[in-house]
């Protein structure tokens, strides 16, 4: 099987279901595992090269959520017979219409999959079904205990302790707090999330939101940033009013997450997600579960 993926979380899943042989096409985001970003790249974006949060948010508004755009050209040639899409996000992903318009086009009628995991049963649902439709359903069934199976783990470590407050935000300019998917993985690290709803889109917030909701814990996970990106923002992080009051902060409970390969994208390192969350809300109990790199401790805990 001939298989293109338009989405890097999707590219990791069928790399993760063993058939990273199949795919012959990806987007220009896939970077993960290493050695996919050697296949023809399928996509571009219109985001300009080391555009601020702001600048980026403000584009997106200008254009409807639409910045991607499908190499129909290239897609032709490379005659897959599996399209995986999906049908959630036109700011993190090509339009879903715009790849079945495409696809209809193409000889072969390939088949096209599009996702849209709306919460952590969804994305298992995703894994199951994307390993379903590759020929081997019981590696899907294994990704997903392997999420369930960390946090039973992360549940007997913990004790019966009270879940933590925590606030994810998945963008910092203007800050966005993290829906879909997050708040199941939040909860199943032994938090509550105070400002994300699990199954809902996540959300443009206020500052005045989040010192009300003073979590104990705060999470920046900035969607599609690495750390070195993330932490060319700080400093303007730093100087808002409203940050010094916050109670994580004022107890050094702040965590720096590499968004572009944690939480947000729903794949198989949600594994390594739900690990982090749990690290960085009980490191007595669970910190020899997180992975020791794509995270890191902003403020020194205490």
């Amino acid at each position: 099987m001939r298989v293109v993926s338009l989405l890097p979380s999707l590219t990791e899943l069928v790399c993760s279901l063993g058939h990273g042989e199949s795919l012959v096409g990806v987007t220009h985001e896939c970077d993960y595992p290493p050695g996919v970003e050697r296949l023809p790249h399928l996509t571009r974006t219109r985001i300009p090269a080391g555009s601020s949060s702001l600048e980026i948010d403000t584009l997106v508004s200008a254009q409807g959520g639409s910045l991607y755009e499908l190499d129909g050209e290239l897609l032709s040639s490379l005659r897959p017979d599996l399209i995986l899409t999906q049908a959630q996000c036109d700011v993190c992903a090509v339009n879903e219409q715009a790849v079945r318009s495409c696809a209809a086009a193409l000889p072969g009628g390939p088949a096209v999959e599009s996702v849209n995991p709306l919460d952590w049963p969804g994305v298992a649902g995703m894994f199951r079904r994307v390993a379903e439709l590759l020929g081997t359903p019981e590696r899907g069934a294994r990704l997903v205990d392997a999420v369930r199976e960390l946090g039973e783990q992360v549940q007997a470590a913990r004790g019966g302790k009270p879940p933590v407050s925590v606030a994810l935000l998945e963008w910092m300019d203007p800050p966005y707090v993290a829906g879909h998917w997050i708040p199941d993985l939040i909860a199943m690290a032994g938090g509550s999330d105070v400002l994300g709803r699990s199954g809902e889109p996540s959300r443009r917030c206020t500052w005045a939101e989040i010192a009300q909701a003073d979590p104990e814990v705060i999470l920046l996970s900035p969607c599609g940033f690495s750390l070195e990106r993330s932490e060319t923002e700080l400093p303007a992080l730093f100087a808002r009013p409203e940050w010094q009051g916050l109670r994580a902060v004022s107890s050094r409970r702040v965590f720096l997450v590499d968004g572009n390969a944690y939480f947000s994208r729903p794949g198989p390192r949600l594994r390594e997600s739900l690990a982090i969350a749990a690290a960085a809300l009980d490191p007595e109990a669970c910190r020899q579960f997180a992975p020791g790199w794509g995270w890191k401790d902003l403020l020194g805990s205490e």
